[in-house]
């Protein structure tokens, strides 16, 4: 099994989840988060005045895929989620020992 964490623009997030349902995938955790890559935050303009937002609105998605799809997985969420923009976000890709569903007790891939 694999866990795939992505962290892409907020705006993305529909297009990403609605093609990640095409291809299958019965379950993710979105959170908001916030940081920064190589672009170190930007500057805005509010009223006038020029500030500097250090970390950067995201969101990161994390989704638990048996190994044979997470290449599929990993494929869709890099065409949907890419703008060539600085700041598009990353893909994590780990593999995970074992998952367990805490209601019926099972586990691998039946667990997910």
């Amino acid at each position: 099994m694999k866990k795939i964490e992505t962290i892409i623009k907020p705006f993305k997030l529909d297009a990403v989840k609605e093609a990640l349902n095409e291809i299958g995938v019965t379950g993710m955790t979105i959170s908001e988060v916030k940081g920064f890559g190589r672009q170190r935050g930007h500057k805005e303009i509010y009223r006038g005045a020029e500030y500097q937002l250090d970390f950067v609105p995201k969101i990161q998605i994390g989704i638990v895929v048996d190994h044979s799809t997470s290449d599929l997985v990993v494929d869709t969420i890099q065409k949907t989620a890419q703008t060539g923009k600085i700041g598009d976000g990353k893909i994590f890709v780990s593999s995970l020992d074992e998952v367990i569903r805490i209601r019926t007790g099972e586990s691998g891939i039946e667990a997910i």
